[in-house]
């Protein structure tokens, strides 16, 4: 099965906002949003390990939704759910009024510093911190059967632009991550966009695994699992670093429900916290934390879901754009569009 390249129109871009991990389009909800929505966690489906939200306290519902943006728009209804899960891409793009303050510090208190920027939303210091960032996955390259490129993993994200991959790559959905994976060279950014079978990182698994591609741009998370049981699967983390997304729990402003603290604890150790690492979720907790529990994985397991100190340290987020940084970056979206007949 062949799949031609997917090209992002201006229309798209300005759909997407540029924004790292936002889904594309706005489907109807789901979940029966008519209901009342208190005491009840919102999420997407798949995007919260079912081990934590079925132990949810008495009381509490869980509503599942189909899409992110069903999920934000629960959240901006008159009655919304008292919590939900989002990435930061989602949670972000949102007006910064439509969350409010957790009031939970010794919780947020157990992780590390480096979640603080993500616990504001990446406001400034001392901004409230309306976030519970229980997740981060690094952005990886998926490879399949390639060990020849996997031999060359020295070289990072220039591995997506090899001539072998030239239609075989399935890059991000969204084109901000695109642009960070290759800096501010417009040519570079070109050459790459002229590589992808497909933008679509939602099924851009499946492609790799039917062989229509050979390699996708994925979030490390969904592959965890998999490079478990399937020996044709290999993964690079550039030594360089890579970007970031986090999941998170928020109130939105309308709600009333506490925020219920035990059971948000349990993602922090025990046995909940051993099933999210090996589902591949890996709370950001100090690292003599992790490290007892990583190691009981395979090596290049291990390797993944807590990579050396410096890698960690080259790692970085993708905080909310204003409008003119948008802009900005959607210029060079444009200049760098594949030319007609390339």
């Amino acid at each position: 099965m062949v799949i031609p390249p997917v090209t992002l129109s201006r229309r798209r871009l300005l759909r997407l906002g540029l924004t790292a991990g936002m889904a594309v389009g706005l489907p109807p909800l789901l979940g029966g949003c008519g209901t009342s929505s208190r005491a009840s966690l919102a999420f997407t489906s798949g995007s919260l390990p079912s081990r934590w939200f079925k132990a949810l306290p008495a009381g509490w519902r869980a509503r599942q939704f189909e899409q992110p943006s069903a999920v934000l728009a629960a959240a901006s209804a008159p009655i919304p759910p008292a919590l939900v899960s989002l990435s930061d891409g989602w949670a972000g793009a949102a007006a910064p009024t439509l969350w409010q303050p957790l009031e939970a510090p010794r919780l947020l208190d157990r992780l590390a510093e480096a979640a603080g920027p993500a616990s504001r939303l990446f406001a400034a210091a001392g901004s409230p911190r309306v976030a519970f960032p229980w997740a981060f996955s690094p952005w990886v390259i998926l490879l399949r059967s390639r060990p020849d490129l996997l031999r060359r993993a020295a070289e990072g994200w220039s591995l997506l632009l090899d001539p072998s991959l030239r239609r075989r790559l399935v890059l991000p959905s969204s084109p901000r991550v695109c642009m960070a994976l290759v800096g501010d060279d417009v040519a570079k950014l070109r050459a790459l966009r002229l590589q992808a079978l497909a933008h679509d990182d939602r099924d851009g698994l499946n492609l790799v695994l039917s062989g229509s591609a050979e390699a996708a741009v994925l979030p490390l998370r969904r592959l965890i699992p998999l490079l478990r049981r399937d020996q044709r699967l290999a993964v690079v983390l550039p030594q360089t670093g890579a970007p970031l997304s986090w999941q998170m729990l928020l109130r939105p402003t309308g709600s009333r429900e506490p925020l219920p603290l035990d059971w948000v604890a349990e993602a922090l150790e025990g046995p909940v916290l051993a099933a999210l690492l090996g589902a591949g979720w890996v709370p950001p907790l100090p690292r003599t934390v992790l490290q007892p529990l990583v190691a009981r994985f395979p090596a290049p397991v291990a390797r993944l879901l807590l990579p050396e100190p410096g890698v960690l340290e080259r790692c970085w987020s993708l905080p909310p754009l204003d409008g003119a940084a948008r802009l900005a970056l959607q210029s060079r979206w444009d200049a760098a569009a594949p030319r007609t007949g390339a």
